[in-house]
């Protein structure tokens, strides 16, 4: 019995509120899952249709952000069979990663102010965190 490589499972969200367009919010996590590597050359995207329906959106926006990654050259699509990552490399520029972690930090200090949390015990959070992480990574 051959047991086929299962392939990793991309979530998709998208953010109703940021006023970004929902076929870009698809092709930045599909970038990103690649830069990142959780997506490798070959792995199979969701088909359209299962995609629409799992973030409730119509099939058109899919295919929209679909078709503007196959320009690209992000991804191929192969009639019958699927659409799958490209061999191209995708990597973040530094202005890149600095607009991105940006954009987190923005959205992490305005949802935690919303709760009532001030700048300092945000701080403080986020140095503690960072200090277990860096012990299970032996790099203290």
């Amino acid at each position: 019995m051959v047991k086929l490589k299962e392939e990793p499972k991309l979530e998709f969200s998208l953010d109703m509120k940021s006023g970004v367009p929902f076929y870009k919010q698809i092709i930045f996590q599909v970038e990103m899952a690649i830069a990142d590597g959780r997506l490798e050359q070959g792995a199979q995207l969701p088909t359209v249709r299962s995609l629409a329906v799992d973030l409730s959106i119509n099939p058109n926006t899919v295919a929209r952000a679909y078709a503007e990654m196959e320009i690209r050259n992000i991804v191929v699509t192969q009639q019958g069979s699927g659409t799958f990552i490209s061999d191209k490399k995708v990597t973040l520029d530094a202005i890149e990663r600095e607009r991105i972690l940006s954009q987190i930090t923005k959205e992490y200090l305005t949802k935690a102010s919303s709760y009532g949390f001030t700048l300092a015990e945000i701080q403080q959070i986020i140095e503690d965190i960072g200090a277990e992480a860096q012990k299970k990574e032996g790099t203290v």
